[in-house]
């Protein structure tokens, strides 16, 4: 029989992890599976389980909740045999839209845990540290800074609020950059660093980027005003900024990114501040989707 344990944030989503787990509960049991269902008091407990739960070595660990809680699957999982499944719960969901789940329907995504192929994919790795999605490190990390001192108000409306701030005074940064041991300085609004496509809840940033080609998307949004930098946003949700003449690509293995003062985010998760080395380990994790 196989056997399936699902780690739930319940403050995901305002709820939304409960039920998307209690959706999905009877999906495993309906086909067979032995499921077991757990969740952490905090972040750093949540990790602690993952971690125990890998070494019993189950047949898939399930991620139930957003990109911070799959990204605590990654730690756990990146380098073993063991794959992680997806049951998405957060506001981003990322990761999971890399492999085009449902992310409004436990009962579905449990489904395509049961019934689909493990895939081995890419991660990018900063010191013993594993992202899946994007690294921000520009006007978007600000943002994210601003956002998270702020205590109010909640939920998305913080970040529009954090961003609308950050508008009114942003300017370009200085970046030096090591792309593939090449040195780069240059001037930018962002730089952003992508193993998948997409951050923000489908802001497709690094637009191109496969989780399983070993490179790592470097994209760059060089100076704009801030007026062109407002007209740019929509198009990230289609990939149509990559047409601008101001957008610019490289596609390596490994990057050094530094910026005075600029911190560094993933997958929702505070990285630290800049410089930070990336690189891509091609084949870091199974995926059961």
């Amino acid at each position: 029989m196989p056997r399936a344990v699902i780690l739930t944030n319940p403050a995901s989503g305002k709820g939304r992890g409960v039920r998307r787990r209690d959706e999905a509960l009877p999906q495993f049991r309906a086909a067979g599976w032995e499921v077991e269902a757990h969740h952490g008091l905090d972040a750093d407990a949540s990790l602690a389980l993952a971690h125990e739960v890998v070494a019993t070595r189950p047949d898939v660990l399930v991620m139930c909740g957003g990109d911070g809680m799959v990204n605590l699957g990654l730690q756990a999982a990146a380098g073993t045999d063991v794959p992680i499944g997806v049951l998405p719960a957060g506001t981003g969901n990322d990761f999971a839209r890399c492999f085009g789940l449902p992310l409004r329907d436990g009962a579905a995504a449990a489904r395509r845990i049961v019934h689909g192929r493990e895939r081995s994919v890419d991660l990018a790795r900063i010191g013993e540290r594993w992202y899946g999605g994007v690294l921000a490190a520009g006007f978007d990390a600000v943002v994210n800074e601003r956002a998270n001192k702020m205590t109010w108000p909640r939920g998305q409306a913080r970040y529009n609020l954090a961003t609308l701030a950050e508008l009114r005074v942003f300017e370009p940064l200085r970046y030096t950059l090591v792309l593939d041991g090449a040195e780069r300085e240059l001037d930018a609004m962002l730089v952003a660093i992508g193993n998948g496509p997409s951050f923000g809840g489908g802001l497709r940033i690094a637009h191109g980027a496969e989780l399983d080609d070993g490179l790592l998307d470097v994209v760059l949004i060089k100076p704009v005003s801030r007026l062109e930098l407002v007209r740019t946003f929509p198009k990230l949700y289609h990939g149509s900024h990559v047409n601008h003449p101001q957008y610019e690509r490289h596609r390596v293995r490994k990057v050094t990114i530094a910026s005075p003062g600029i911190v560094g985010y993933a997958d929702g998760e505070r990285f630290g501040p800049l410089p930070l080395s990336v690189e891509c380990v091609a084949g870091a994790v199974r995926v059961r989707a």
